[in-house]
Formats: C-alpha cells, sequence, structure tokens
C-alpha cells in the first residue's frame, strides 16, 4: 500500500518519539553492558553520586533516598528493624526502602548489605554457622560451599541481596581481634576456603570472564571478598594498624585468595582499614586502581569500610573533604558513609564540580555499581520473594551447621601420656558426670562475635543448642549429669564423678575490643580447669576464636578440644566428644607455647609450638 506523502513527517516523528521513549536500561532482554550504558547516559551527577553512596538503615527514610538517590543501604552489626524480627519484618522494612528508591526519576534499585559473617547472624532464630576459624580446621571446601548457598537462602530469606562476606584475610598473629574471621594463617587454606562464594553466589558459568561480577538468581546474593588487602598482617595483631611487608610478601601471602575470588566472580571487594607500609589502604590508588582494577581486571564494584575513608586522616573525620578526595581517586566506588550522608555527597559534588576529582572516575564507579546490580537481576527482581520465609533457622541448615561442628573440632590430646588409654570418645553410660565452666551451658560465648548484636552477647541470645544442652540430649538416660559452672576442689573430690567435661573460652569480641597481648583465658577459666582436672579424669573444650594460653595447665588436662567459636549447634560438639563421628579437624592456625612467641607462622625459622599447623589427633567412630 502507498503512503501518502502528507503523512510520512507525521510518521516519523511518531517513530522518534517511540525511540524517545525507549529505555535501553530497562529492557532485560539487552546485554548487561549496554543497559549500563543507556542509564549511566541518562543519569545527573547528583543521581550518580547517590549511587556511590551507602547509608546506615537508621537514618534512612524514604525523603532521604528519594532526595539523594542513595544507591545502598546496609545493616551494620546488630542493626534490626526490631528485637526478635522475623523475616516478615526484615522484608517489610526492606520493601519499604525499596519503593521509594524505585519512585526516583530512573528507578535505579538500591541494594542493601548486611555482615552474614557466619550465616545470617544479626537475625533471631537465624542458623549460626561456627566462625572461619573452625571451618579452616575441616579443610573441607565443599562444606564452605554448602554453607555459602545456606546462608544466601537465609539472607535472601529477609529481604537482603548483598552479603558483606568472606573475610579472606590471612590471620598472622593471633593478638589480631579479628583472628576468628581468617580461616588460617596459610593463604592456601585461606584459597581453598573462597569456595563459599559460589556458595554464596552460584556456580559461574563455563568460559564466564574472570573478575566479572555473577550472581545466580534470587536464591544467591552477592559476596564481598574482605579487607583488601594485608589486614591479616598488621604489627603485633593490632587492628587497622600498619602490615610491614615487601611487595614480593603482600602478593605472595595476603593476595592470592583475591585471584581465586575474581576466578570465581566475587561481585564487590571492600577495603581494608589498615596501612601497608605506612599508606592508608583506603587511600591506596596503586593497589586498588592499578593493581586489582587493571592488572587484575575486577570489574565488580570496590566499597569501603565502616567510616572506612574517615580513618584516613588521623584523627578519623579531622579532613573529611581530603578523605573523600583522597578515596575516590583511589578508586573506591561505593562508600559506606554510613551516617554522614550529607556531607559526603556535599564534598564529592563540589570536588567534582571543581575538577578535583574527574568525571571519568564518578562515572567508573558507577558503571560498576550498576554492572552488579543489572547481573544480580535486581531491576527486574527489586522486591523480596516471600516464598523464602521458611529458610530461616531450617533443620537442614542446622543439621548442615551441625556437620561443619563435628569436622572443625582439632582434638590436641588424649591421654595423659601416650601410654594411657584414650579418654576420648566418651561413654554414653556412666554413674554420675560433671559439666562445668562458663562456656558449658552459654549460646552467646559459643557463639562469639557477629551475632545477633555486633560485638556478640552472653546467654540465650538466640535459637540454638548449648554444649550442656547436648551432652544431656546424647548421654544415656541413666547418666545422672551434675552441672556446676565453677565448683570448688572438695566438691569435685567428693562428688565421685566419672568424668567430668570443662567448656570454658574467651568472651565474645568484634574487632579492636579483641585485640589481646597476652591471650590468656578469662577467670575463672584457667581456675575451673585446674580444680576440676586436679580431682577427676576431664576433657576440657575450649570455646575460643584463636590458640589461647593453654600450655601452663596441658599436663592437668586428660584431654583437650579446640572448639574454637561453634554457633548455634552444640550437638556437633557433643557428636564427636561422645564417638558417634570421629575427630578429623586439624589446625589451621599454629597453637602457641607463650605469646613472647608471637608472631610465629608455619615455615618460619625457629618455629618451635605448642602444637604446629596441620595438628590434630584422630579417633574413630565407635560404631567403626
Amino acid at each position: 500500500m502507498m503512503v501518502p506523502l502528507l503523512l510520512i513527517p507525521f510518521l516519523l516523528l511518531f517513530a522518534s518519539i517511540g525511540e524517545a521513549d525507549y529505555m535501553a536500561y530497562k529492557d532485560a532482554t539487552k546485554p548487561v553492558e549496554v543497559r549500563v550504558k543507556d542509564l549511566l547516559g541518562r543519569m545527573t551527577l547528583a543521581e550518580k553520586i547517590g549511587q556511590m553512596t551507602q547509608i546506615e538503615r537508621l537514618v534512612a527514610t524514604p525523603d532521604v533516598l528519594k532526595n539523594y538517590y542513595i544507591g545502598s543501604i546496609l545493616s551494620g552489626g546488630g542493626s534490626v528493624p526490631k528485637e526478635q524480627a522475623t523475616a516478615a519484618d526484615w522484608v517489610n522494612m526492606v520493601n519499604e526502602f525499596q519503593k521509594a528508591c524505585l519512585s526516583t526519576r530512573l528507578g535505579i534499585p538500591m541494594i542493601y548489605g548486611i555482615d552474614a559473617v557466619h550465616g545470617h547472624n544479626n537475625v533471631y532464630n537465624a542458623t549460626i554457622f561456627p566462625h572461619n576459624v573452625g571451618l579452616g580446621a575441616t579443610r573441607d571446601p565443599d562444606l564452605v560451599k554448602r554453607i555459602g548457598a545456606a546462608t544466601a537462602l537465609e539472607v535472601r530469606a529477609t529481604g537482603i541481596p548483598y552479603a558483606f562476606a568472606p573475610c579472606i584475610a590471612v590471620c598472622r598473629d593471633a593478638r589480631w581481634g579479628r583472628c576468628y574471621e581468617s580461616y588460617s594463617e596459610d593463604h592456601k587454606v585461606v584459597q581453598a576456603m573462597t569456595e563459599i562464594i559460589p556458595g554464596l553466589q552460584g556456580d559461574v558459568p563455563a568460559n564466564y570472564t574472570v573478575g566479572y561480577p555473577y550472581v545466580a538468581g534470587k536464591n544467591n546474593v552477592a559476596a564481598c571478598a574482605k579487607h583488601f588487602v594485608g589486614d591479616g598482617g598488621t604489627q603485633s595483631g593490632i587492628n587497622e594498624n600498619n602490615t610491614i611487608i615487601d611487595r614480593q610478601g603482600l602478593l605472595g601471602i595476603h593476595m592470592p585468595a583475591y585471584l581465586n575470588s575474581l576466578a570465581k566472580s566475587v561481585s564487590t571487594v571492600m577495603i581494608s582499614y589498615s596501612s601497608w607500609n605506612g599508606v592508608k589502604m583506603h587511600a591506596n590508588g596503586d593497589l586498588i586502581t592499578g593493581y586489582l582494577k587493571k592488572q587484575l581486571r575486577f570489574k565488580g564494584f570496590t566499597i569501603s569500610d565502616w567510616e572506612g575513608i574517615d580513618r584516613i586522616t588521623s584523627p578519623p573525620g579531622s579532613n573529611y573533604t581530603y578523605s573523600v578526595e583522597a578515596s575516590i581517586r583511589a578508586g573506591i566506588d561505593m562508600v559506606m558513609v554510613p551516617n554522614n550522608y550529607d556531607m559526603f555527597i556535599n564534598d564529592l559534588t563540589n570536588l567534582v564540580n571543581l575538577n578535583v576529582i574527574p568525571m571519568s572516575r564518578i562515572n567508573d564507579a558507577v558503571r560498576r555499581i550498576l554492572r552488579v546490580k543489572f547481573v544480580m537481576g535486581l531491576f527486574e527482581n527489586p522486591l523480596t520473594d516471600r516464598s523464602l520465609a521458611d529458610q530461616i533457622g531450617k533443620k537442614e541448615h542446622r543439621d548442615l551447621a551441625r556437620e561443619a561442628v563435628r569436622k572443625s573440632l582439632v582434638l590436641l590430646k588424649n591421654g595423659k601420656s601416650s601410654y594411657d588409654k584414650p579418654v576420648l570418645p566418651l561413654p554414653k553410660k556412666a554413674s554420675k558426670i560433671l559439666v562445668a565452666g562458663t562456656h558449658a551451658d552459654n549460646l552467646g560465648y559459643q557463639c562469639g562475635g557477629w551475632t545477633i548484636e555486633w560485638q556478640g552477647k552472653s546467654g540465650r541470645i538466640t535459637s540454638g543448642t548449648t554444649i550442656l544442652d547436648a551432652i544431656r540430649a546424647t548421654v544415656d538416660p541413666s547418666t545422672d549429669i551434675v552441672f556446676a559452672e565453677d565448683p570448688d576442689a572438695d566438691f569435685v573430690k567428693n562428688g565421685n564423678f566419672s568424668y567430668a567435661i570443662v567448656v570454658v573460652g574467651e568472651h565474645p569480641y568484634v574487632e579492636t575490643s579483641g585485640d589481646s597481648q597476652n591471650l590468656t583465658l578469662p577467670d575463672p577459666g584457667p581456675s575451673t580447669i585446674q580444680t576440676v582436672c586436679g580431682a577427676a579424669k576431664c576433657v576440657v573444650v575450649l570455646i575460643t576464636g584463636r590458640p589461647v594460653v593453654i600450655e601452663p595447665y596441658v599436663s592437668t588436662i586428660d584431654a583437650l578440644v579446640a572448639a574454637w567459636l561453634p554457633g548455634s549447634e552444640g550437638q556437633g560438639v557433643t557428636d564427636v566428644l561422645f564417638g558417634d563421628y570421629g575427630f578429623t579437624g586439624k589446625l589451621s592456625r599454629t597453637w602457641f607455647k607463650s605469646v613472647n612467641q608471637l608472631p610465629m607462622n608455619v615455615g618460619d625459622p625457629n618455629y618451635d609450638p605448642l602444637y604446629p599447623f596441620g595438628f590434630g589427633l584422630t579417633t574413630k567412630p565407635r560404631n567403626s
């Protein structure tokens, strides 16, 4: 059919209007890079800087999210919608925030992040897995991958698509307060445990580009390799301090796990508070831009730590404008502000308008953030799938955590001497047994820091099984169990106990509050060991985030077990103590004789530990 000449201009006009209305970034059939380019080209400076801003949920309101075009929200440790919040409470909160972000001109969804570092640890009733130091002792990457997948489901159940995990620090000094967040002093063990990343994010397809972010779908979360780089190598184990090591040492010890993480398409990398040879990592453009982004070709986004840019200066925040400039120029893409967002946004806007920070740097940051959001399907599915609510603390996940506890336990001693009959496994049937120690019936102590609250907490802080609960569920019904947290010597001597189980350890701590120059067990732990083991056959179970001073007491102990920070499933401990399963764990850290030996790591000259890296006695299950 012939089109009248008079109609052609109108048809062309309608066609151009249609093309103008078409937004490629909203078209899920388009390649990610096409969508990123299209959206970036539509954004104002204010919208771009908003994407680079991550704020705490406590300062997030619908107006703030809309007016500042905020790109990300987080829950800091212990920051929850309400005490004992349910999955529905979390989902409702996240969805309300998301709806505000979607109502902006371009409708860019925010990404909500949270520290899910041993399970979904801020959430009441969630499964709490052993901390990384224990998982390192399992030497089981497949187990860690399954833990990643279970954690992703529980995180998604609360409407959150982004976990600040894993910590791939190589802790070289047990005096560091974050040593329990590290899988091992040996980078090869840490490298193997990056298998948690495909657990969290999903298996990367064949021939996928190394360093390009990947999230499989709605059952997975974006992961975050942290803290780049050298966080575990600071002088004297002082948190956020200076890692003094040459480039070869940095690349040989602290960097290898990042290469594995990028090979597994980790979506984000968090920068470390620490310094390398005096240069703050948050201002280290050589390593963030030069090495991570250019040499390793990382295509996801980098994120600061909590107020990480503030701490570029001493005292923190003393020249905030400089901190903004130094961190953004160094290559940080998203800043965990988390509270003073207006100051951050104003300073960064001014720095761009004054041409101090080039627009190319802003575009690079936003391009990376949008890339991750598109890759993970956040534009197609910005609101939560409520069907996952039953994933929180489900039996299959608790069974997995129990398996992890079993495999993480390291048997350090089994009999007063090599001539003695092994004490473990213990008989389930005995006339009377004593359970003692501050940590025997304390779920909060058993879980450690980063549990319900940032610093952790004492008592029944969530759902789970204490070691005393587990003993009661395991022994024969005819066995009389006596629990005395700190019994005196006469009580033990006159108790006629078949054996005693003493459970002692560290109190929960996080970050700098956990730094310790003496690494002694808190009172009354040492006296409980000496009192009970001096009067009865005893098994000592240590609940600690790292090796501690134990050498003075070893001779009085019949059997010694390192249980690390096992989490919510105490029956994993009794599974092995009573012989349903054998001990298989191997030390992922060197156990020193004296703190004066520290730092001391496997391969060092004059290596003279109490128990060497890789040590762990084994037992067979009773029925084998």
